[in-house]
This record gives structure tokens, sequence and C-alpha cells, in this order.
């Protein structure tokens, strides 16, 4: 089954606490319908010192959203996009944007 979003590509979160941030897609859980962006949705996490982390500290790191607060991000105008499916020419699917862009 094709998916409508996949690694490295570009989206725009639609809702919640971080609506209008743009970033990359760093992986995708598709068992959970959640997707990780880089930047989006950071977690400070208080950890206490050890051998590999002397210090300790806070650190913060990304969480998975769910896939249906991004939409991904049309190449050609810079802006969100729904995705459909085509068929191409060697019978593999293509993402298509809603502009009738090709989406690698």
């Amino acid at each position: 089954m094709a998916t409508r979003i996949k690694k490295d590509d570009q989206v725009v979160v639609i809702s919640g606490k971080d609506k209008g941030s743009r970033g990359r897609v760093l992986l995708v859980q598709r068992e959970f319908d959640r997707v990780l962006v880089e930047g989006i949705n950071k977690l400070k996490r208080h950890t206490k010192p050890t051998p590999k982390n002397p210090s300790g500290g806070i650190i913060e790191r990304e969480q998975p959203i769910h896939v249906s607060k991004v939409m991904l991000i049309d190449p050609t105008t810079d802006k969100p996009t729904r995705v459909h499916f085509q068929v191409g020419d060697k019978g593999e699917k293509v993402r298509i944007a809603k502009s009738g862009a090709a989406i690698k």
C-alpha cells in the first residue's frame, strides 16, 4: 500500500500547538499512523547522570504526531496540498499533488 507521506517529505502542521510549523519527516510509523517531524512536538525529558551522559540534565526531543495533523507541501507552489495517486507508465503508483505536479 502506498502512503501519502514518506520520509524526507516537507510537511506543515495543520492543527495542535505547533500549527503552522514546517518541518521534514524523519520517521513514518505506519502501524500507529504517526510521523516524526523535525522540530515539531518537542518534549523535555529530565534525565539522571549516566555513564553515557555524565552531566544528566534536560534533554529535548521530538515525539511522533498523528499523520492527520500534517499536510504535504506542494513542491511547485510551496503551499500545503492534498495528495492523490495515479498509475504511471510502468504500472507504479505515483503521488500527485492537487496542482497536478508529481511528488517524488
